[in-house]
């Protein structure tokens, strides 16, 4: 049997690359594997890494496009293919390509076999197309590891168990999620990704070719880009790594460049048992040091948000929570928190520049001193309609009610009555499984970047949705939310107004969401259904939108970092209809139509373009 292996310093992981004796899992991409001359090409990098004394587990994809003419084939058979046969068929594109590796690299002398994820031990929930895996019985693969072979092994696939053998896939990203699983496993020195890109990049370079290679990046800023669609890494890999403490580089397949390394802290000790843990929720964070500020009824138009926080950020006062609802009329609602001893200093800016932004004389400034942020976090949310909507449905049987609302794909936050935390966190830590796990303190984050601002992100395809004079009660956001989660419906940003109004002698407010643009009709049908037993008012869907967002764990120590992205978007003309932000990230969304000048101007004010043109490869 192959020894447990020693954990690697991150610190000197460069020097690491081609020590001897390193166990190595290497991931190919689909354009890795596309053709034949790829697939030769990746073989003589296999080789080489060989040859300087590592041994290998390879992971592959289906090659090029295949997946997707696999997909076809079953459209044009039926309108709603079985997930069971899906898996069956969809399974076949990383088989294909396993065995067509192995034979080239037989072909060139090097000792190799393929390996289905049930012939690997790939353990997974019972569930057909977005499985997630449980355990990897390691066996076999010591066994041929130690007779000197590479494996490769066909990622995005799994079984359900070892009795039926149901073959299951893992969804999107899922060879990502393979390989990093087995590196885990197999407790691997490190965890190579190949792509058609050099590493990880401050954007997307095929709408800004100016976009720059990042050295590294920790695990937390690299799992909020994935789950914006950052497509080089997928965010259920990036979990995994973070968990384990997996070193991960992602690097091009056709340079010898060092490409990106995606840093973890060193974890707690865990098991292998329930690898990637079927519960979606793995954190609840509190903070008690919070105090809001919002402003009502300032005006909807470029500029007032980039004035408001520019001049937050000049009295040099640290801001948390934004949130900007949708408009109404002509005008907008604008709420964020403080620390409690910065809460006199910001009343002063918010109130001073009223009417500098050309307020109306029913503009107004609403403090909240008494209030507490509660969150759960967790890469498992992704892909998981109803992880928000379980939260609010257990604040409202606890009595919770929630103030404010703010999401981001891996976390929810919510501002409530502060004498109701502990209730709060109780309630939350028992909903999720999280009983034994202590709840974490807000303020306790990591400082280890001096930049504020890592990569930008940019999201084409979400539809926003706005339900008026929804009833200010407990429980109304738990069963919108809960409705569309038993619906499949999954939901991407949550804004609730801070605007209180008076509707036939019931205290409503506004909610406003994004989802996937292909179910915005379905979710604005199913609203409407219950619009009168519910009691709000009129259901508004715009699909004409984009979600721009930075992030950077930076930013916590860098008053302003807001501010100068909503400056940049504001000297372009471009107005926000929506504000939401995490501790690391700020996200805000606008017109499609402004969207690639609103990613170029934010990616350009800070300073994240470099001179270098990256080359993609098709």
């Amino acid at each position: 049997m192959l020894p447990d292996r020693p954990r690697i310093d991150s610190v000197k992981i460069r020097d690491f690359v081609g020590i001897q004796m390193a166990l190595i899992v290497q991931k190919y991409g689909g354009t890795s594997v596309g053709t034949v001359e790829r697939i030769q090409a990746v073989v003589k990098r296999v080789i080489r890494t060989v040859k300087a004394g590592n041994s290998v587990v390879m992971v592959v994809s289906a090659m090029g496009k295949s997946t997707d003419g696999l997909v076809k084939l079953a459209n044009e058979i039926s309108e709603n293919p079985s997930r069971r046969e899906m898996d069956m068929l969809l399974a076949t594109g990383e088989q294909v390509s396993m065995a067509l590796v192995s034979m080239a690299l037989q072909e060139a002398g090097q000792p190799a076999i393929s390996l289905t994820g049930a012939q690997v031990g790939i353990i997974t929930e019972a569930n057909h197309t977005r499985a997630r895996i449980l355990n990897i019985e390691t066996a076999r693969l010591k066994k041929h590891l130690n007779e000197g072979k590479v494996i490769v092994v066909a990622g995005f696939q799994g079984v359900s168990n070892t009795e039926d053998l149901e073959i299951t896939t893992l969804g999107r990203g899922g060879s990502d999620t393979s390989a990093v699983a087995l590196a885990a496993a197999l407790k691997a020195d490190f965890c190579e990704i190949y792509t058609d890109v050099p590493g990880i990049l401050t954007t997307d370079p095929r709408l800004v070719p100016e976009a720059q290679l990042m050295d590294e990046i920790t695990s937390d800023e690299m799992l909020e880009l994935a789950s914006l669609g950052a497509k080089v890494l997928h965010p259920r890999a990036v979990e995994i790594a973070k968990n384990y403490g997996i070193p991960l580089v992602v690097r091009s397949s056709w340079t010898d460049e060092p490409g990106t390394w995606v840093k973890s802290p060193v974890p707690q000790p865990r098991s292998i048992e329930g690898l990637e843990l079927a519960r979606p929720v793995d954190g609840v964070e509190y903070d008690t040091d919070q105090a809001k500020i919002a402003l009502l009824r300032v005006p909807d138009r470029p500029g007032v948000a980039a004035r408001l926080f520019s001049d937050i950020a000049t009295n040099q006062l640290d801001v948390d929570l934004i949130i900007q609802s949708i408009h109404e009329g002509n005008s907008n609602d604008i709420s964020f928190t403080v620390t409690k001893d910065s809460l006199g200093r910001a009343e002063l800016v918010a109130s001073a520049i009223l009417p500098a932004l050309g307020a109306s004389d029913d503009s107004t400034v609403l403090i909240e001193t008494d209030i507490a942020k509660v969150s759960i976090s967790g890469a498992g949310m992704i892909g998981r309609p109803g992880v928000a909507a379980q939260m609010f449905s257990a604040l409202a049987e606890a009595g919770v009610n929630i103030q404010m609302i703010s999401t981001s794909e891996v976390k929810v936050s919510c501002v409530v009555d502060a004498a109701l935390c502990d209730v709060a966190l109780a309630t939350l830590r028992k909903q999720f499984d999280l009983e034994n796990t202590p709840s974490s303190f807000a303020k306790q984050r990591s400082t280890s970047s001096d930049q504020p601002v890592r990569g930008v992100a940019l999201d084409l395809k979400q539809a926003r949705l706005a339900i008026r004079h929804v009833p200010d009660r407990p429980g109304m956001a738990a069963r919108i939310f809960s409705l569309l989660a038993d619906n499949n419906i999954s939901v991407d940003m949550i804004i609730q107004s801070q605007r209180c109004r008076n509707i036939n002698e019931i205290m409503t407010r506004d909610i406003a969401f994004t989802v996937a643009q292909m179910d915005a009709m379905e979710a604005q049908s199913i609203l409407e259904a219950v619009q009168g037993d519910m009691m709000f008012g009129e259901v508004v869907v715009n699909e004409s939108i984009a979600k721009v967002s930075i992030v950077g764990s930076g930013m916590i120590n860098h008053p302003g970092t807001a501010a100068k992205m909503f400056n940049a978007l504001f000297q372009q003309g471009i107005n926000i209809q929506m504000i939401a932000t995490s501790e690391i990230k700020v996200s805000c969304v606008v017109a499609d139509k402004d969207a690639i000048v609103a990613l170029k101007a934010v990616h350009e004010a800070f300073e994240l373009s470099g001179s270098t043109r990256i080359q993609v490869a098709t």
